[in-house]
């Protein structure tokens, strides 16, 4: 919401060296969120003024057509000659009054102006756009045309409020009253402890018979329905200046005068209004749902099909407006200018259901001024006299009368009442407010409030969002200060720190990170079309996807089954924006649907849900295991004088597999596999001893090559995915620290010639069982192939470490245990120790 400052100064008499700024940190001390605080005509700098156009010269020859103008400035040029001025616009002709800058002056954005040689003449000055001046889109396409009424020689700057400033206010989704100079207004003289003159109080006739009848079909929709007629306008007349220019700095665009007057008191008072050309509503005004398919236009030439939970405005022939969003085009007010301008107008001023509008407005995808505020919440006492302004306004600058009849549809309600004890704001901020100051703060935001102890708060009509008693605390704290609530730490109760589980995604986080990887978060969401690229066939349970309903992008409709998509789109900008060495990390959940799911069931808004409905929610949810996976690329270990660098490899994909696991006590298999989106040569499966059996727990190694060139990612980039929640059910529980032993290590090297097709880690099970309780490690660090081993043969060579927790080992026992080990490894596997 854009507040002009000299506008807000209508309603409170903020003190006059009070700027923008002051005001900005004010409102932001009371809980409004002000973003920004604009300057109007910073650095603008007369002689700016009214001029008339004496003659118009076309200039022939020019790519463009460009006119030489005469133009009378009166006395500000200092002789009282035309003044000679080159301009392209065409929009103007003689006689017109328009804005003239003169030499010497600076216009927005440090533009000075001088007398300047141009299209063969010297141009001594300029006729100012709209555009120009800072002022916005006025909707003339071209030069500012000024009514005949305006003297020549007029400072143009006091005359288009060129010098003011505006605050641009983010209102949350519980302060619509803000979304009004009413609202703003009121919090601004809260904060300043000065009066507020509410432009709503204002004297508003009782309805009558005599007014347009209206007939309210869904009271549940529609609970207020006022209705004024004004007849007689003129349809040439224009906005004044000062009309126009609010409504731009607000954002707004003028339109017409009876559009331009409805959007005024919207933007003063909050209420939403729409003007009606009577001659074009036939029979009684209605308010209704919608029919399931009915076809509606509304006024921005779209052609709609309405759903049942629509709610309409209607005449005899059916729909005139889409109910607190937009009005329909078969009742548009004509412009001004028109072969048969509007004369006669009906004003609406209602009060709408604010689900049903924001329901709406989602479904037709048609968010508007009227259904921000509405969905938000209006203060339906305001109808009326937004009603009465609009009409006072319609008489006074379009020369209409207002007709007696006054129709007003009320359906029966009261005041919204709370029970709050005196002392609840207390002990909800930690500090002592005390009766006395609770009382005032909730009578100076609107309530009325009645007892000692126990206070009886009546809310606001404007506040619909103060429905219990922590809103009102809420409303006492953020008046008496933020700022003065004291800092103090939480205790919680012991016993209540991080689960387990939470300990190790931590630490698994920490670990990677300590590994040189980088987190990178990404959105829950992908495609079949990148599914797609990384190779994963049409049966892989990757492919069944979660469909949203309402996704974010239509280009990534679904909820992700794996993290590799998020993480190498992140891999592949950063090495598009110059970073090529790259090591990226992401835990996150996954969502993996069976088909089975029942279907979800709409819960209760009115009431809480049973245990039995919310379970039944849950069983509607798919399974979601929380994934870990890395993505690397570049060089893994950089070169200088130290020695060569080493890009990273495969390896490197299956060595943060086993950090992550080791975080949780678990030693991994490793095994060949093939398994989109990796290279069939370069992919390992990944094991874990779950529950006493191998249990696949993920995937690691290089990707494809026709992955790479799908994703357009660099060349041998390397990737890893595990299930956390499968290496944490094969975990031992909470991790040991190592017992350092004060007895010296044996350690025995065997190399062991087996088939190529024989997976090293089948020999490295084989070595650990058979080397029983005495082997402290065991690590393979060398892999041999040659014509000495013949076809198909390869050399395995072990590093095995023995050590006993209570004596020095003998020889002997290392040997015996060596021995044990290669034994065990030659009845599994074949090996047989190299040169034996």
């Amino acid at each position: 919401m854009r507040i002009p400052l000299s506008w807000l100064r209508e309603y409170v008499d903020l003190p006059a060296t009070e700027t923008g700024r002051d005001l900005q940190e004010k409102l932001v001390a009371t809980g409004l969120e002000v973003e920004t605080v604009e300057q109007l005509g910073a650095g603008l700098k007369g002689p700016l003024v009214v001029g008339q156009v004496l003659t118009v010269e076309e200039l022939e020859g020019f790519k463009k057509p460009i006119r030489f103008c005469t133009v009378d400035v009166g006395q500000a040029n200092g002789t009282g000659e035309p003044q000679e001025i080159v301009c392209g616009a065409r929009n103007f002709a003689v006689g017109d009054k328009v804005v003239v800058v003169l030499p010497g002056a600076v216009l927005p954005g440090d533009f000075a102006i001088a007398a300047r040689k141009t299209y063969g003449r010297t141009s001594h000055g300029m006729i100012c756009s709209g555009d120009e001046l800072g002022m916005g889109d006025d909707g003339s396409g071209g030069i500012i045309v000024l009514p005949p009424e305006h003297e020549v020689g007029t400072d143009a700057i006091e005359l288009l409020q060129l010098v003011d400033e505006v605050l641009d206010i983010a209102v949350t989704a519980n302060r619509g009253d803000c979304l009004s100079l009413r609202g703003v207004a009121r919090e601004a003289a809260i904060a300043y402890g000065l009066p507020l003159r509410d432009p709503a109080l204002l004297d508003v006739p009782a309805p009558n018979a005599n007014g347009y009848p209206v007939q309210i079909s869904e009271p549940a929709g529609c609970d207020r329905f006022t209705a004024r007629t004004v007849t007689g306008l003129n349809p040439e007349a224009r906005s004044p200046i000062w009309l126009q220019r609010r409504l731009q700095k607000a954002g707004m665009r003028p339109i017409s005068l009876a559009v331009d007057i409805t959007n005024y008191v919207m933007l003063e008072l909050g209420q939403p209004l729409h003007a009606y050309d009577r001659s074009l509503v036939q029979g009684t005004i209605g308010v209704r749902r919608a029919e399931q398919g009915e076809k509606f236009t509304t006024l921005d030439g779209a052609k709609r099909v309405l759903d049942a939970e629509d709610l309409v405005i209607t005449d005899d022939r059916g729909p005139i407006g889409l109910a607190g969003v937009m009005g329909g085009a078969n009742t548009e007010i004509a412009d001004h200018g028109a072969d048969a301008g509007t004369t006669d107008v009906v004003i609406e001023a209602a009060h709408f259901d604010p689900v049903s509008i924001a329901r709406t407005a989602r479904r037709h995808k048609l968010s508007s001024e009227a259904s921000k505020r509405f969905e938000r919440g209006v203060d339906p006492e305001a109808a009326s006299a937004a009603a009465q302004r609009t009409v006072d306004l319609l008489v006074l600058l379009a020369g209409g009368t207002a007709d007696p009849g006054v129709t007003e549809v009320i359906a029966p309600s009261g005041p919204h009442t709370i029970t709050l004890p005196a002392d609840h704001p207390d002990k909800v901020a930690g500090v002592t407010y005390g009766r006395e100051t609770v009382v005032r703060r909730l009578q100076q935001v609107g309530c009325d409030v009645y007892g000692q102890d126990n206070l009886t708060v009546t809310v606001p009509s404007w506040r619909p969002d103060l429905r219990e008693p922590n809103d009102l605390a809420e409303e006492v704290i953020r008046l008496e200060g933020y700022e003065n609530l004291p800092s103090t730490l939480p205790r919680p109760p012991a016993g209540r720190g991080l689960t387990e589980r939470q300990r190790l995604h931590r630490r698994v986080g920490r670990a990677l990170a300590g590994a040189g990887y980088v987190e990178a978060l990404n959105y829950p969401f992908i495609s079949d079309e990148t599914l797609g690229k990384l190779g994963i066939e049409q049966d892989d349970p990757r492919r069944t996807t979660v469909k949203l309903v309402n996704p974010l992008s239509d280009e990534e409709p679904a909820l992700r089954t794996t993290l590799l998509p998020g993480l190498l789109e992140a891999l592949r900008r950063n090495d598009g924006r110059g970073s090529h060495d790259l090591a990226l990390f992401e835990t996150g959940l996954v969502f993996r649907p069976t088909g089975d799911e029942p279907q979800a069931v709409r819960l209760p808004i009115d009431r809480r849900p049973t245990d039995e409905e919310i379970a039944g929610l849950d069983a509607a949810l798919p399974r979601q295991p929380r994934h870990a996976a890395v993505v690397l690329t570049g060089a893994r270990e950089q070169a200088g004088w130290w020695g060569n660098g080493r890009p990273a490899d495969w390896a490197d994909a299956v060595e943060a597999a086993r950090t992550i696991a080791r975080e949780a006590g678990v030693e991994l298999i490793v095994r060949g596999d093939q398994h989109a989106p990796w290279h069939p040569g370069r992919c390992a499966a990944l094991f874990a001893v779950v529950d006493g059996a191998e249990t696949l727990v993920g995937h690691a190694g290089e990707l494809h090559p026709r992955v790479i060139k799908a994703l357009h990612l660099p060349e041998r980039s390397c990737a890893m995915e595990v299930d956390l929640d499968r290496i944490e059910r094969a975990g031992t529980g909470a991790l040991q620290a190592p017992r350092i032993s004060t007895f010296p290590v044996a350690t025995q090297d065997v190399a062991l010639v087996v088939d190529a097709s024989v997976p090293a880690a089948d020999v490295e099970q084989a070595l650990r069982e058979g080397a029983g309780e005495l082997l402290e490690s065991l690590r393979l660090f060398d892999v041999f192939t040659g014509e000495q081993l013949g076809e198909g043969r390869k050399s395995l060579a072990y590093a095995l470490r023995f050590r006993a927790g209570d004596r020095t080992l003998t020889v002997d026992e290392a040997s015996a245990a060596r021995d044990a080990a290669v034994a065990l490894a030659a009845e599994r596997t074949g090996a047989v120790l190299r040169g034996a």
